[in-house]
């Protein structure tokens, strides 16, 4: 059935005064995540969203049947500004279309485990019922087929004919190709979901057996081994490209004339000092390389992760059944009634006394930690001059850090103005006549060390006893001695 869990009511939020501006976030949301504006390596969280349906709310308008005068003429003024607003800003509105649309079904709340970061795709129902809404007002040609042979046939037949039409053709095929894997990708995790469901309601080993495998003949066999053998767009990649550097090779008449058709076909894509026939080769290009190298890798790891997650529950499900219904539980309750237990036991300890226990070998196992991309602010903020308050704040802060900075350079100086007067000097008699020296002082033992350096060398001789003054309540005393150098 259509209508049922999470779907009850899929078509709510296309409903009311607010359908029109649902609908645009829809057809903004789509593009950003299956159409060339995507970004296919890219899962589009919480804020990302909102930010994508601010943007499409203040497209779309408002339905109000209050609004609306008779006859086509304009709507009442005074209702319109005495009408009731719901939400105070687009942000507030956003977050409830996109609560509105998880609440439907349209689209699904993911949280990875790993890093507990929450992303918002579109559910298959959501994507395949939201494709013709973008497709309405979409000025592209749209063929039938919707694979990677496609594309390579037509661009093939394009530089061997030259019909512009081929190219066309071949431009729609290539971006038909994410689609495909997204939607496959989609319905491989729809169906380990509902495979978990479905166990853990019933915990029927045989009914998730035939179901996996079902899935597995069905589906896999005439549809996903294709995409991933005969179909394969890493299979196909290098023949594209080749067609494609031949199609750029082409005399320059030829490209000519097919820029003019081009142009003529597809006037909304004009755009002054762009070349639509590289627009469509390197889009084209593009459009393979990401296939490759994020889709295609996308729809191996779900592949995976759907039979390892089915091999798991059907063996978790087959050792339920094993314990209830197997010969383990009857021969361990014989054996447990038996007067020679003990005796069997003993023997079979001696027979597994030559067993060893080897652990792994830490060296060989590494853990590897996803790398977690940094938030970018893409906000433009009009620059605010600094008040005085601030100005004043700033500057006692400098002046706060660089009163008790103090590095080798000060020390050294401290020390040849202590030992200025002689060679020999005692901790009492180190010159106090700055916060500075005072902070040196505490430093002198580390002056004397770092004045080995490129300075005179010092010697430190303790006297075993403790002294004070105005500052210390009690510090070791000592001899800081200059020595002659070499």
């Amino acid at each position: 059935m259509f209508f049922d869990d999470p779907y009850q009511h899929f078509f709510r939020p296309l409903t009311g005064k607010y359908r029109e501006q649902v609908v645009e976030c829809l057809r903004l949301l789509y593009e950003r995540l299956y159409t060339a504006k995507a970004d296919y390596g890219e899962s589009l969280g919480r804020e990302q969203i909102l930010e994508i349906f601010s943007e499409a709310l203040t497209r779309a308008p408002q339905l109000d049947g209050d609004d609306r005068g008779e006859a086509g003429t304009p709507g009442n003024h005074a209702s319109a500004t005495t009408r009731e607003h719901r939400f105070r800003n687009l942000r507030e509105q956003a977050g409830w279309t996109l609560n509105s649309l998880l609440e439907a079904g349209w689209l699904e709340k993911q949280v990875d485990s790993a890093t507990l970061t929450a992303t918002y795709p579109f559910s298959r129902r959501g994507r395949l019922f939201t494709q013709p809404l973008v497709e309405v007002n979409s000025a592209r040609v749209r063929t039938r087929h919707r694979n990677t042979r496609n594309t390579l046939n037509a661009l093939e037949a394009f530089a061997a004919r030259g019909e512009i039409h081929d190219l066309i053709d071949a431009w729609e095929y290539s971006e038909r190709i994410v689609a495909d894997f997204t939607d496959m990708i989609a319905e491989l995790e729809e169906r380990k979901r509902e495979l978990v469901r479905e166990v853990e309601a019933q915990l029927l080993v045989q009914q998730a057996t035939d179901e996996f495998f079902s899935f597995m003949e069905s589906r896999f066999q005439p549809d996903l081994a294709i995409r991933l053998s005969a179909d394969s767009v890493e299979k196909h990649r290098d023949a594209i490209g080749r067609v494609i550097a031949r199609i750029r090779r082409k005399d320059r008449e030829r490209k000519a004339e097919w820029e003019r058709r081009l142009r003529q076909l597809l006037p909304e894509f004009v755009e002054e000092g762009r070349s639509l026939l590289w627009l469509m080769l390197d889009t084209i290009e593009d459009r393979m390389r990401r296939a490759c190298e994020v889709k295609l890798p996308a729809l191996r790891r779900a592949l995976q992760g759907f039979t390892k997650r089915a091999d798991i529950i059907i063996r978790q499900l087959s050792y339920i059944n094993s314990q209830a219904e197997g010969q383990f539980a009857d021969l361990s309750q014989q054996l447990g009634e038996r007067d020679d237990r003990d005796k069997l036991l003993g023997s079979l300890g001696d027979q597994l006394g030559g067993f060893q226990l080897r652990l792994f070998d830490p060296k060989q196992t590494q853990l590897w930690q996803r790398q977690r991309r940094e938030p970018v602010n893409t906000r433009v903020e009009e620059a605010v001059e600094l008040g005085e308050d601030n100005r004043r704040d700033i500057l006692l802060q400098q002046m706060l850090d660089q009163a008790f900075n103090f590095n080798s350079a000060d020390l050294r100086d401290y020390l040849a103005r202590a030992l200025r007067g002689g060679r020999r000097v005692h901790s009492s008699e180190l010159p106090l006549e700055s916060a500075r020296d005072l902070l040196a002082m505490s430093h002198a033992l580390e002056a004397a060390a770092v004045s080995q350096g490129g300075g005179p060398a010092v010697t430190v001789e303790f006297t075993g006893g403790t002294a004070s003054n105005d500052y210390f309540a009690a510090y070791d005393e000592y001899y800081l001695e200059l020595k002659e150098s070499d």
